[in-house]
């Protein structure tokens, strides 16, 4: 969905900038004819020419084109959300492995990428200092790949610790969200892409 939504905003741009060229050069190079009413009562000779048209607009159309031809030089970030909401630890590494592929790639490719994995719900064991079946693998991914960040539901570590009547620690290398529903939804309201392992 996030390559279509670029592909029409890329479409759209060119189709602006096409429309915006052909203006300019026809208010450049067009001018409504003159009456010898309107020419006597804006006190204009009949028999004046029209100015040559300016040189400038069709270069700055050309300029125009060549850079929409030119791929840009600044590329645009890619962020990505990965959920877990399970306790499962395939779909914990398979998470942790979507992130390193996903970051690999951009790297090779010398484009940037952010990547955020939420957890809810069970998914929180990920992230729980006390029963996290990753908590070395995440230790080393923190140094190594700083484009990754880990988030943590404060709602459902309030809701284990009223459960299991004791404090539920968090590991370092995450950061408490208060919801992570709703950190989901505003990422993707920012035009994230959302993936669910």
């Amino acid at each position: 969905m996030s390559k279509f939504r670029y592909i029409v905003r890329a479409a759209t741009i060119g189709a602006t900038l096409l429309l915006g060229a052909s203006l300019s050069a026809a208010e450049e190079y067009w001018h409504p004819p003159v009456t010898p009413k309107q020419a006597v009562a804006e006190g204009r000779s009949i028999t004046t020419k029209h100015a040559a048209p300016s040189r400038t607009a069709p270069m700055r159309n050309r300029a125009a084109f060549a850079n929409m031809a030119q791929p840009s030089a600044k590329t645009k970030d890619h962020r990505l959300i990965l959920q877990v909401n399970t306790n499962d630890p395939a779909a914990i590494n398979l998470a942790l492995n979507n992130a390193i592929n996903v970051t690999q790639y951009y790297k090779d490719l010398g484009e940037k990428v952010k990547i955020e994995v939420i957890t809810f719900g069970p998914g929180l064991h990920m992230l729980r200092e006390d029963t996290s079946p990753v908590k070395a693998r995440i230790e080393a991914m923190a140094l190594s790949t700083p484009a990754v960040s880990f988030k943590a539901c404060g709602n459902t570590q309030e809701n284990m610790r009223k459960a299991e009547n004791k404090d539920i620690p968090i590991i370092p290398q995450a950061q408490v969200v208060k919801s992570g529903v709703v950190r989901v939804m505003e990422l993707e309201e920012q035009g994230w892409t959302y993936v669910k392992p």
